[in-house]
């Protein structure tokens, strides 16, 4: 193999061991509180990273009630996450989609995606 295509190829390699260590760092438990439509809502996300697959479920408190919801569609590739929480407010089936920057090892910040209705702007904040 040429030099400079072995240079190239190990530091591809190299960036893609990074990513997959930063990515699965953000499993575990996160804390969010952010101001929306209904009010001021407290979610618990508590992410499982396996390779860029992103699993887990989001504990939330609105309005005095605590729902717990499956994340689904979920994605860690660099430092981009997405997912996906299926909620069923008041009767009604809501998509709430997320995607945000992981900021660092304790800090993601997030803008959330209400149907149609709204977007917000969050920061999850790793519990430890």
């Amino acid at each position: 193999m040429h030099p400079i295509r072995r240079a190239v190829f190990l530091a591809a390699s190299l960036f893609a061991l990074v990513s997959s260590a930063f990515a699965a760092d953000i499993a575990g438990r996160w804390k969010a509180e952010f101001d929306t439509m209904i009010g001021v809502q407290k979610y618990v996300f508590e992410f499982k990273v396996e390779g860029e697959k992103l699993t887990g479920k989001a504990i939330g408190t609105r309005e005095g009630d605590t729902v717990e919801v499956v994340l689904t569609d979920g994605r860690v590739a660099n430092d981009r996450i997405t997912f996906v929480e299926l909620l069923n407010y008041q009767g009604m089936d809501l998509r709430i989609s997320y995607e945000g920057t992981i900021v660092s090892g304790d800090e993601i910040k997030l803008t959330r995606h209400v149907g149609d209705f709204a977007a917000e702007q969050l920061v999850a904040k790793r519990i430890k």
